[in-house]
């Protein structure tokens, strides 16, 4: 019994910190919150593209709940990398247009786990189907979990201030971004982040036996 509860104890700890970072429930955004976060946005925003987006994200404040939920990222990449003249690193890129969008993709990965989001699905399309006149010619698509609008506003705050967006503006000609909720899904994180330690728990427990 000592040597069960001295692995459960440690691994229920560890899953409790992991609940309370990955979050998913908490409280909607107020007004003032809104407008700093917003008048924070548009003070590191470098460039018209930047600052077309903060006005963006008022919309996306609109009818916050405080509870987690799913960017779906719709992608068409330009015929090549345009990263703005002048820009210090450029000359170490070339105009590959996919090779921008991974710097982008590589950059936020830390930003994005820092405040407990993360992708959730990520598929470059492999043909076509139904496909109205019209549509547009997406290269792929993104859906990637916040914890909630707040934790947005604090992963999009740090990336403006450290200037990553320009990875993604060089590589991007045309997104459509909206926030959904599932209501069926096979993504169980907490589930799957249980079983694990179960598992860990239980092996160690057979070794140490």
């Amino acid at each position: 019994m000592t040597l069960l509860l001295s692995i459960a104890i440690p691994l229920a700890v560890i899953y409790y910190l992991f609940l309370a970072w990955y979050g998913g429930n908490g409280k909607p955004l107020s007004p003032a919150e809104i407008e700093h976060f917003l008048a924070e946005l548009n003070a590191h925003a470098r460039s018209e593209r930047d600052s077309a987006a903060v006005a963006e994200v008022r919309l996306l404040l609109a009818n916050d709940d405080g509870k987690e939920f799913v960017m779906q990222n719709l992608v068409r990449h330009r015929p090549r990398a345009a990263y703005p003249p002048g820009y210090p690193p450029a000359y170490a890129y070339d105009d590959d247009a996919r090779k921008a969008d991974m710097r982008w993709g590589k950059a936020i990965l830390w930003p994005l786990l820092r405040f407990g989001n993360h992708p959730v699905f990520v598929a470059k399309r492999c043909g076509q189907f139904v496909e109205p006149e019209g549509a547009d010619a997406w290269h792929y698509v993104a859906m990637v979990r916040y914890r909630s609008r707040r934790d947005f506003l604090r992963f999009a705050l740090v990336v403006q201030k450290a200037g990553l967006t320009v990875h993604k503006w060089a590589a991007i000609e045309k997104t459509h971004v909206f926030p959904v909720k599932p209501l069926v899904s096979l993504v169980f994180v907490r589930g799957l982040m249980a079983t694990a330690l179960v598992f860990f728990g239980a092996l160690i427990y057979l070794l140490a036996r």
